[in-house]
């Protein structure tokens, strides 16, 4: 079934708009992490990309007024973490605003340069940050990837119309 676009009365751009077009698109689910001055910060992130191969580098957005905002604009690692369909419980806590994110039931431990590395994840990876690109109320963090683990079983956490769900075959 086709839908032709309606182009008589398109809304103007807004951040209304921007969400409600982008809760219909699937994107995978990531937690990143780094140490702070008061203990390890983390958020559930949406935006991961992939930018380049060689160097092997990734781009993920968060706010200014995050409160991990402050760790990661001076952290210079950050830890990557590609969750599975069985983390939406996991994915929520570093979504939710005051939650302890490092308290139970969270597993992790400090991993290489200091950055906090949580356990049972699809995808490890701890990355150099080389870049920190103004985009309005967000920050674009460029990082190069310098080592981590693509080995973890199950299949990737998605996010789409607001909730966290698996892949459907």
């Amino acid at each position: 079934m086709t839908a032709t676009p309606d182009l008589r009365s398109p809304q103007l751009a807004s951040p209304d708009l921007l969400r409600s077009a982008f809760r219909r698109h699937a994107a995978g689910v990531a937690v990143i992490t780094a140490g702070g001055a008061g203990g390890p910060v983390g958020f559930t992130a949406t935006s991961l990309t992939s930018v380049s191969a060689d160097p092997p580098m990734l781009s993920f957005g968060i706010g200014t007024g995050s409160s991990s905002w402050p760790a990661i604009s001076t952290a210079d690692h950050v830890g990557v973490h590609v969750l599975g369909e069985h983390q939406s419980e996991l994915a929520a806590t570093f979504a939710r605003s005051g939650a302890d994110r490092f308290g139970a039931p969270t597993t992790w431990r400090e991993g290489p340069e200091g950055v906090p590395v949580l356990d049972d994840v699809l995808v490890w990876l701890v990355c150099r940050i080389v870049g920190r690109v103004p985009a309005g109320d967000h920050r674009i963090v460029l990082a190069e990837v310098v080592l981590g683990d693509p080995a973890g079983a199950g299949r990737p956490l998605l996010y789409h119309q607001g909730r966290f769900n698996g892949l459907r075959d």
